[in-house]
């Protein structure tokens, strides 16, 4: 490879590894370029999965920050998978090509400057879609809102029925006041006479 070349794949991978939210490293060796164009495929809108030499790599991780995270994983032959959309989905791509096509070993990846291990990786791939872990936020949201929202209701309902209860013994009672009040008023003319 050309210097020319090395500096332009280096400035790529130094972008890649700034760019995008993550980054999965695995070893390919054994793989046919047709089982590589698969996975590419797999990956597609989530991913790109990049061959690459391990010393234009751990320039380009260096560049970008993360040599200290990266480095220690790039020995053998490796490919790195830029994750630009879903982390998750990703990351489930990737396991379920490995298990398909044991050859696809992954050794672990980055994740917002995070080193990640193999096993975190796939617990990554265990997380639910985006967009679901959005609408149960969403309802967990709606729920607690919709309970507030009765209970501010229920406080003028429970307030005009405690008036109401009251207004009522006032009432009841005021008869009986009424005649005991009469009873005392006659009671004192007659010890007045």
């Amino acid at each position: 490879m050309a210097n020319a070349e090395k500096t332009a794949v280096i400035e790529e991978l130094t972008g890649k590894f700034t760019d995008s939210s993550g980054a999965v490293l695995t070893e390919y060796r054994g793989l046919t370029v047709a089982q590589l164009s698969e996975l590419r495929g797999k990956l597609k809108g989530n991913a790109t999965f990049h061959v690459t030499k391990n010393t234009l790599a751990k320039v380009a991780a260096a560049n970008a920050g993360v040599s200290d995270q990266v480095s220690p994983m790039l020995s053998g032959p490796s490919a790195i998978a830029f994750v630009d959309g879903d982390v998750a989905q990703a990351a489930k791509g990737l396991l379920d090509f490995a298990k398909a096509n044991p050859l696809l070993v992954i050794k672990g990846g980055v994740l917002d400057g995070k080193a990640l291990t193999a096993a975190e990786v796939g617990k990554l791939a265990d997380l639910e879609p985006r967009e679901v872990l959005l609408a149960k936020l969403a309802g967990a949201m709606k729920a607690s809102m919709a309970g507030a929202a009765a209970t501010f209701n229920a406080l003028p309902t429970q307030m005009a029925l405690l008036a109401d209860a009251l207004r009522a013994k006032v009432e009841a009672g005021a008869p009986a006041a009424a005649a005991d009040s009469a009873a005392a008023d006659t009671e004192s003319q007659t010890t007045q006479d």
